[in-house]
């Protein structure tokens, strides 16, 4: 791995911190998040349900649920057209559940990665117009099918809910869902889950107002939109829409609670496979834990299965559908492994390239993305990984904070077929001929635009702390801050200058770092484990820095502080 430079966050004024009435470190962090005030760092650490908009208030959204009350109504058939990963198969869920509560007759489809890439298809839309579909309600994809959208408007509405970045022109659908078109008062940021829950919420809503003797209010009536939640939740996390996004953080926080009474039997079923216990799951096991349980069915297999887990009410069929999704999962590691050792070995052979470019025809369609961000995080470089297919290729793309890789590949869009993405990740189908001029085109971008920066990975810290002061309590404090995720870390802390009592390596491959840390000989040591650090054991001197996390270690039944170590450097000559 790269050095980082390590970036601490100045302290706020003690006087100012002091008026927040709360532990210090708490404020500093919030400081750092932009809560410069108490009363805005109060309302982030207690948002609740105030904090989400009205949905019938965004654009189009009347427009699309009357159109869904009428196509129930008349008995329609409506096609619920989602994306292989865990937003997309969680939106899915989401909107499948309450359509079929509401009476209606409606099926999903998911598109193979494989065979058909992403987003809408025309082929698939004239499978789902001969399956009898009239109505085609998109989630999690559609923003940028124009053409597609185009093709199918002789025999299917099309209702595009979808939260990814807007193209140049919005496809011609009868009603086009999508925060990034509601920016006021502030932009929206939902995830492809959050828009279809609002979506729900609103059909819901709008078949109340019906006459109380119609079958569409009395479904209605029965419909609690709150045990959706923990779906929201997972989608959301895994997603990596950002969570100081108070909206996102009520959704999230809401959607935890629901999430840790693991009442539905595909959640219940997928939390044991993950070996996590019902009633202490976090944002991070749903980042590390389900999401990528969830993730493996689209990559390896079928986002449907994924989507039947997530749905069904058998418990049986939850455990053997988890099962599936845990075997997956396991051989989306292996994949990804090995794919990354032969990406790794070509950027290595190159020199100084300031985009990583990787094409192989052995690699799988599901793990380029995967592939892609580890290389991305290892080298710091924007990175392309693409498998290549016989007259089209496909490729996921993972950038970092000084390139918007969504940008540059609109810069290359004449070269393309298709693509779409946010700024540091995005996904691209390129005709064959054309990968080599892609290729240069984005190495040229990316090195004009690259050009004189400091590549080298940063770590903000958000506060220094003297190793002694470590205990549960501050722990206990931390976890106010929850959910933690994309734009909001979970904190950063730093302790200089700890003495080094012990230094081995642990793990199967002995690729983790294990230590045990003080303020000085005749302190009480604190446990510190570092992740993919083991290449430091028998190169640290006595005394060290260290950049951690900080969390509770339970085993045997005894509960411990430790340190999550993000970093680890020797420490500056007498301390300094």
């Amino acid at each position: 791995m790269l050095p980082k430079r390590w970036l601490v966050t100045p302290s706020a004024p003690r006087h100012h911190l002091d008026k927040y009435k709360m532990h210090p470190i708490v404020a500093q962090v919030l400081y750092n998040r932009g809560f410069t005030e108490p009363e805005s760092a109060y309302a982030f650490l207690t948002a609740e349900g105030g904090h989400t908009f009205e949905p019938l208030e965004m654009t189009d959204m009347p427009r699309a649920v009357a159109r869904v009350r009428t196509a129930i109504r008349k008995g329609e058939r409506i096609c619920v057209y989602g994306d292989f990963d865990a937003d997309g198969a969680t939106s899915t869920s989401v909107m499948m559940t309450v359509l079929r509560k509401l009476g209606a007759d409606a099926f999903q489809y998911i598109p193979d990665r494989v065979d058909e890439g992403y987003g809408l298809n025309i082929e698939a839309l004239r499978s789902i117009y001969k399956r009898g579909a009239r109505l085609v309600i998109t989630v999690d994809c559609g923003i940028r099918a124009v053409e597609e959208v185009r093709a199918a408007q002789r025999g299917l509405d099309i209702i595009v809910t979808d939260h990814h970045s807007l193209g140049p022109e919005l496809p011609p659908a009868f009603a086009v869902v999508n925060p990034k078109r509601d920016t006021e008062p502030v932009e929206r940021m939902l995830a492809g889950v959050g828009v279809a829950y609002m979506f729900v919420a609103a059909l819901v809503k709008s078949c109340n107002s019906e006459n109380k003797s119609s079958p569409l209010h009395k479904a209605a009536q029965r419909i609690d939109l709150e045990p959706l939640l923990d779906l929201v939740a997972i989608g959301t996390v895994a997603d990596l829409v950002p969570l100081d996004n108070l909206e996102n953080r009520v959704l999230v926080r809401r959607g935890l609670r629901v999430l840790n009474e693991a009442k539905r039997p595909g959640v219940r079923a997928l939390l044991e496979a993950a070996g996590i216990a019902p009633g202490t799951v976090s944002a991070m096991d749903i980042g590390f834990g389900l999401g990528p349980r969830i993730n493996a069915a689209g990559r390896l297999g079928s986002a449907l299965t994924a989507v039947e887990l997530l749905t069904t009410r058998d418990e049986n069929t939850a455990l053997q559908l988890a099962k599936q999704l845990q075997e997956l999962n396991q051989q989306r590691r292996d994949l990804t492994q090995q794919a990354q050792e032969i990406v790794r070995a070509d950027v290595e052979a190159q020199e100084n390239t300031p985009l990583i470019f990787a094409s192989n025809a052995g690699f799988q369609h599901g793990i380029v993305g995967l592939v892609a961000g580890r290389i991305t995080e290892e080298f710091f470089r924007p990175s392309v990984v693409m498998r290549l297919g016989e007259d089209e290729s496909s490729a996921s793309c993972r950038s970092i904070p000084q390139f918007d890789i969504t940008g540059a590949l609109d810069d290359c869009a004449d070269l393309l077929l298709r693509h779409g993405g946010h700024a540091q990740a995005a996904g691209l189908t390129v005709h064959n001929d054309n990968i080599p001029a892609l290729r240069e085109r984005l190495t040229d971008i990316a090195g004009a635009q690259l050009d004189g920066q400091d590549l080298r990975p940063t770590l903000e810290i958000d506060v220094e702390i003297d190793i002694h002061h470590l205990d549960e309590a501050l722990v206990n404090e931390l976890r106010m801050l929850e959910p933690t995720g994309n734009q909001n870390p979970a904190p950063v802390l730093m302790s200089s200058d700890a003495l080094l009592l012990d230094c081995r390596t642990v793990g199967r491959d002995e690729k983790h770092l294990k230590l045990k840390l003080a303020r000085a000989s005749g302190y009480p040591p604190v446990d510190a484990i570092g992740f993919n650090l083991g290449d430091w054991a028998g190169k640290l001197p006595e005394r060290v820095d260290v950049a951690y996390q900080l969390e509770i270690n339970e085993w045997n039944g005894h509960r411990s502080v430790q340190m999550n170590l993000k970093d680890i450097r020797p420490a500056a000559p007498n301390g300094k």
